[in-house]
């Protein structure tokens, strides 16, 4: 829930998402879901002569299990924030695992 959250607050922001087949899309993040499913408007594609197919493409649905990276403008980026969640997750499985172990004895 982390990244779900960090990704729904970019809604309206440029992303670039590079996919598992290696083509890379730039376009305004419209919407997330918990599955990391995107939803861009206003694509371009970054190597077009690769790609002709998507050169009229301007809205799409990406399916979060081929996405293999999101890149994210820098000043939009909190990474402070976001290793702070990533502690505070940390912390509450191991309490989680250390209570069942207790309930397990």
């Amino acid at each position: 829930m982390i990244f779900f959250s960090f990704f729904k607050a970019l809604v309206g922001k440029d992303v670039v998402v590079e996919l598992k087949n290696d083509l890379c899309i730039h376009g305004t993040l419209h919407s997330v879901d918990q599955y990391h499913n995107f939803r861009l408007t206003d694509i371009t594609v970054t190597d077009p002569e690769k790609h002709p197919y998507m050169l009229s493409v301007k809205n799409c649905f990406i399916r979060g299990s081929i996405v293999r990276y999101v890149q994210l403008p820098a000043d939009e980026c909190d990474v402070y924030e976001l290793q702070n969640a990533s502690r505070k997750a940390a912390t509450i499985g191991k309490q989680q695992q250390q209570q069942q172990q207790q309930q397990a004895v």
